[in-house]
């Protein structure tokens, strides 16, 4: 699925981001299975991650994101009326994660529900965002994206462990400027999903006594697969979109990729062009962070003045489902383009 932006702009006018206090350290991991800072800095370029405290859940971290983003648009949460969580961790199967941040934030009249795409959720859920506000469905939408994956990961298992942290991350989206958005692209390919999975506590495994015996209620992996699906559309969601907008790659300005693994995100960025200062890397600190990926690097960007207004910014994201999605904005100051 890939299109243009049409009709009114619709742009980003408010930034937040929120992590758990706790900083887990490589040094800490290489105690609970066989590893060393060395090699996990190595293979991943992550250093630390944050995780959440027992009783931390989702709505626990996408909410101070999603007060910060209203906070910097200098929007009432009563004036928003849609809101998306995308996230792969809800704080329960029912209700949803974005209905219980939209009661918590007092956006009592707001459409809220959560999406799952893994760790291309934040892009899906942009795209649905923009399509519901240019079909003049909603007037203001708060798009969250965070995880906090510390909950379904076996602390034994090298293969996933040392890979990701919690974070959440959230944008508000206002028809307004002349910049914003100015395409998208999606896509899934569910033959790939088994390479990443979470195998029980759904309609299809449902968790009882064996499940959990079986240690099947923690995510899977099959690393050298997912590596050589993300290096690949990466660089080829990026490449359809920019020709379909009539954009260059020299063109863009910004390059925020899904924080995974430094060694995707260097061999993204080389195999497409862009060069090394152009493009936001914080996996370092806060590790593969699923959903809150791109938002959390956004909202990093914004903050070491690396979003200036007209700046070219384009994001890509790839994970579960197997899914990919990629978009492309024109930056804008309080939804004024330069």
């Amino acid at each position: 699925m890939i299109g243009r932006a049409n009709g009114q702009p619709i742009t980003i006018t408010g930034l937040g981001s929120h992590v758990p206090e706790r900083v887990m350290t490589n040094e800490e991991l290489s105690k609970l299975v066989e590893t060393s800072d060395e090699w996990i800095v190595e293979r991943t370029g992550i250093r630390e991650r944050r995780v959440a405290a027992p009783g931390e859940a989702m709505s626990d971290i996408a909410l101070p994101a999603a007060q910060m983003a209203l906070e910097s648009a200098g929007v009432a949460a009563s004036a928003v009326d849609l809101i998306i969580v995308a996230t792969v961790t809800a704080d329960m199967a029912f209700p949803s994660t974005g209905a219980l941040v939209a009661d918590r934030l007092g956006a009592s009249d707001a459409a809220a529900y959560d999406l799952s795409a893994g760790c291309t959720g934040f892009m899906y859920a942009l795209a649905q965002a923009y399509g519901m506000m240019a079909a003049g469905l909603s007037e203001r939408a708060l798009v969250i994206g965070g995880d906090v994956l510390s909950k379904i990961v076996n602390w034994h298992d090298r293969r996933t462990c040392v890979l990701f942290g919690d974070g959440a991350g959230a944008v508000l989206l206002e028809r307004d400027g002349t910049g914003g958005f100015l395409g998208f692209e999606l896509g899934a390919d569910g033959g790939g999903g088994v390479h990443l999975q979470l195998p029980a506590g759904g309609s299809r495994m449902p968790a009882s006594a064996e499940t959990v015996a079986q240690e099947l209620h923690f995510a899977t992996m099959n690393g050298p697969e997912v590596f050589k699906f993300a290096t690949r559309v990466l660089v080829s969601s990026a490449e359809k979109l920019l020709e379909r907008c009539g954009v260059r790659i020299e063109d863009v300005d910004v390059y925020v990729p899904h924080q995974a693994n430094v060694r995707i995100i260097e061999y993204a960025a080389k195999k497409l062009g862009i060069p090394e200062d152009r493009v936001i890397v914080n996996v370092d600190r806060y590790g593969n962070t699923s959903s809150g990926s791109i938002p959390l690097a956004l909202a990093e960007a914004e903050a070491e003045g690396r979003l200036q207004p007209g700046a070219l910014v384009l994001m890509t994201g790839m994970g579960a489902g197997l899914t990919w999605g990629s978009a492309l904005m024109e930056w804008t100051a309080n939804g004024e383009a330069a």
